[in-house]
């Protein structure tokens, strides 16, 4: 860290630290160990929220088994899928974190579990007991349950699809032109995460248009290539189409996938515009294909296989990021565990044809460079960017990013004064932000190299945005454990930038706009409206507390407008129809 940034952070400390906890709640932090790894990225560690809610009975037991009742079992079931399975995978065969299957926890034994849930580790295992976060008794619990085989949730194949399918409006019943007088283009679709809800709001008048139930936490939003047709995933693997044409716009199809998931995408190649929609889920483990006027299933993929470098097989590889290429009829198709990204050609479902790259690991998200035909996406366990030919459908690069943990979301575009056209990370465990080159024909010695990294506000980012019309690069600190850092964005001027100098930011007190007296509001997701003169912030608090969206002049950085509305319940992620729609960021 400079000096400069050191100072600055000095600057942003509070007494109290908080810590957003794996099921979106608020812990006091101020108490734990400093040498436990209770950081960000531990913190964000994708939970399996939804796998909670499964009914599963002990598996067959042994003599030597620990006592445990059947309702204790549940319990632990249910805060192992919320809090742990996001990194030791939900069979317990290892992810991110190490695998926890009986043939190891039982050579560790009882007491060695109970410490380790108790205390952690600096490797970034979290001090659960030491938190606050689970009690004594179920510390006590969790070692029992380490100890004994873990339960599998069920399958989800088409018959469990077919049975939660509803096409709600046929499309020949749908209107034939647009029956509202909403700027569809400049529509954000924002995520109101706790609510299962999402709120589409106008982006020049800041009008709530619509409030739509959907599937519990939506984690993105993706639009049709029409730009008739909103599509919304939830956690829980629930899918919901909204036909922004109708008066209001309202759900005309809905469908789960699996138990948990993160993406969807629609196909976007000449000539298929509309005419698929792809989603990956977390459990089970695979993609599906479906129609993309209706939802109905086509075709289900597992991605279970081997990774890509021990040549093990792997039992979940979950399904991450997922894209449509500009160049090819495909989707990319990110598969974290096994390291490998799938282009999946959808020209004929029958005979699927599906070019399989050999990245890295863990892979998560990632986006696109300003001509489209390069996937930039993040192995964020090993620190690494890996670069996609989306035209030629091949690897290109993996390069170090030389920070922990980079959490990109889509990246950021721009042209640097020295660098030339980069695309941008930030990283949930350091401060730092790393640009990487994306010019392979004017600025070939840089292409796909690190050419500059810099400090931000601290570690906890989750996104990183700017648009082709600003001058502005922001970065959020969302999960930062300081209160006035997670509250807070960097803003740098793109034009003052300078190789050999680290740029300084203008350090933009969201949550302090905001005006919320009460809890620990977080702003998450810079987002831009359709001309790229304003940038929108979720300030995002706890459910019972209130909430806002605050929007900022770009030009300016002043404050424009405090959007607070009761209906804006855990506002997380935004997404503008015409920015999403084209893939600019």
């Amino acid at each position: 860290m400079t000096p400069r940034a050191t100072q600055m952070r000095r600057l942003l400390l509070t007494s109290a630290a908080i810590v957003l906890g794996f099921a979106g709640s608020f812990v006091l932090a101020d108490e734990k160990p400093k040498e436990h790894g209770d950081g960000p990225a531990a913190a964000y560690e994708p939970s399996m929220t939804t796998l909670g809610q499964i009914k599963v009975e002990i598996p067959g037991r042994k003599a030597d088994d620990p006592v445990m009742t059947q309702e204790e079992f549940q319990k632990a079931t249910t805060i192992y899928f919320e809090r742990c399975a996001g990194c030791h995978g939900v069979l317990r065969k290892g992810a991110t974190g190490k695998p926890l299957t009986p043939d190891l926890t039982r050579e560790n034994g009882y007491d060695y579990l109970k410490n380790f849930i108790t205390y952690g580790s600096p490797a970034g295992m979290p001090n659960w007991g030491t938190s606050g976060d689970l009690s004594e008794s179920d510390v006590d619990m969790m070692a029992r349950y380490l100890l004994l085989e873990p339960p599998a949730p069920p399958e989800f194949g088409m018959p469990e699809m077919m049975a939660s399918w509803k096409l709600l409006v046929k499309p020949a019943d749908r209107p034939t032109k647009k029956m509202n007088d909403i700027d569809i283009d400049n529509l954000f679709s924002t995520t109101l995460r706790d609510a299962g809800q999402v709120a589409l709001i106008d982006g020049k008048t800041y009008e709530i248009k619509a409030v739509i139930d959907t599937g519990y936490a939506v984690h993105i939003s993706r639009i049709s290539a029409s730009g008739r047709y909103l599509f919304v995933i939830g956690r829980d693997a629930k899918i919901v189409m909204i036909d922004l044409w109708m008066e209001p716009p309202a759900p005309v199809a809905e469908i789960k996938i699996g138990a948990e998931a993160r993406s969807i995408e629609t196909s976007k190649f000449e000539g298929f515009e509309d005419k698929y929609a792809i989603a990956g889920a977390y459990w089970p483990p695979q993609y599906v294909i479906m129609d993309g006027d209706t939802l109905e299933p086509k075709k289900i993929v597992s991605t279970r296989g081997n990774i890509y470098d021990e040549q093990t097989y792997h039992p979940e590889p979950r399904v991450a990021a997922i894209l449509a290429s500009h160049f090819k009829p495909e989707f990319i198709v990110n598969v974290k565990e096994t390291g490998k990204i799938l282009m999946v050609d959808y020209t004929d479902l029958k005979n699927l044809k599906t070019t399989e790259i050999e990245a890295e690991r863990f892979l998560h998200d990632g986006g696109l460079d300003s001509t489209h035909r390069y996937f930039i996406t993040a192995a964020n366990a090993r620190g690494k960017l890996v670069v996609i030919d989306t035209k030629e459908s091949k690897l290109v690069a993996i390069t170090e990013t030389g920070g922990q943990t980079p959490h990109p979301g889509r990246g950021a575009n721009f042209i640097h004064p020295e660098f030339g056209p980069v695309w941008a990370t930030s990283h949930l465990g350091d401060e730092s932000v790393a640009l990487i080159g994306t010019d392979p024909d004017g600025h070939k010695d840089q292409a796909w190299k690190i050419v500059d990294s810099f400090p931000a506000l601290g570690g906890g980012s989750l996104f990183i945005k700017t648009h082709p019309n600003s001058k502005h690069l922001y970065v959020d600190a969302t999960l930062n454990p300081e209160a006035s850092i997670s509250s807070s964005v960097a803003v740098f001027d793109i034009s003052k930038m300078k190789g050999d100098t680290d740029p300084e930011p203008v350090v933009l007190p969201i949550g302090e706009w905001a005006g919320i007296a009460e809890g620990q509001p977080r702003v998450v997701q810079p987002e831009f409206n359709k001309e790229g003169t304003e940038v929108w912030f979720s300030v995002w608090n706890a459910k019972d507390k209130e909430s806002a969206i605050v929007v900022v002049d770009d030009k300016t950085l002043q404050l424009k407008k405090v959007i607070k509305d009761k209906r804006l319940v855990t506002p997380t992620g935004k997404f503008n129809v015409f920015n999403t729609r084209g893939d600019i960021y």
